[in-house]
């Protein structure tokens, strides 16, 4: 499963804010931060706003901010309101399944299970947990790095666990 770069960018952007509670955000401080244009960040800080989790202030001195704080708001419902399909197989549709396996095939569960895994662990995490700067080890929740700051040999220790 892969997130929408939406999603991704949706969590780029209240984690940036998160890191600057201390004053209003703007559009065009994320773009340059993000590299990305300022009309996609639009559509995801009117999204933001709708769903009541950013505060937008219009016209000079504008920017955003976030309404609640990061401890409150958990990544699972970031990634529920931003993504929009979670069928991870044909069968998770019944309107459009047309798998003929369906009636004996046990992998929807295997999914199924799968998928819940995944949104427990995203409901565990907050905008806190995420937005923080690195813990050390054995010092509560630590979530690692991604991206292209993270080598690849990084990547692969952290995901032995080391």
């Amino acid at each position: 499963m892969r997130l929408a770069e939406y999603t991704d960018y949706t969590l780029r952007v209240l984690m940036y804010c998160a890191q600057h509670p201390q004053r209003l955000v703007t559009i065009g401080e994320l773009a340059d931060h993000h590299r990305l244009s300022k009309n996609h960040l639009m559509k995801i800080v009117n999204d933001l706003s709708r769903q009541s989790v950013i505060e937008t202030t219009r016209g000079r001195g504008g920017g955003l901010r976030l309404l609640k704080s990061p401890a409150d708001i958990r990544i699972g419902d970031v990634v529920r309101a931003s993504e929009t399909d979670f069928r991870l197989v044909e069968c998770f549709d019944a309107a459009t399944n047309a798998c003929t396996l369906s009636p004996s095939c046990r992998l929807k569960q295997v999914f199924d299970s799968a998928l819940q895994a995944y949104f427990k662990e995203l409901d565990g995490a907050t905008l806190a947990d995420i937005a923080g700067p690195a813990r050390a080890a054995g010092q509560g929740r630590s979530i690692p790095m991604s991206g292209p700051k993270r080598s690849r040999a990084a990547a692969k220790s952290a995901a032995r666990g080391h």
